[in-house]
């Protein structure tokens, strides 16, 4: 299992996957916003969502778990 982590301090903007989903390595996954930028998050490895852990509009940190892939 691998975990999608917050490579900045945000807000999430989109939450473009769902638990079950199929995902491809670098494939967008999440969409922050900061400083009025769109920041998009990739998954790391090629796999199926196993659990979203934030919603849209939720303030993350920076290195906050955003969903887990196995």
């Amino acid at each position: 299992m691998t975990e999608v982590i917050a490579s900045m301090a945000g807000n999430v903007w989109k939450v473009l996957v769902k638990q079950g989903d199929q995902v491809e390595e670098g494939q967008d996954v999440v969409i922050l916003e900061s400083m009025k930028m769109e920041i998009p998050i990739a998954a790391e490895i090629s796999g199926t969502v196993q659990s979203v852990k934030i919603e849209e509009g939720q303030f993350v940190n920076e290195d906050d778990v955003l969903l887990t892939v196995e």
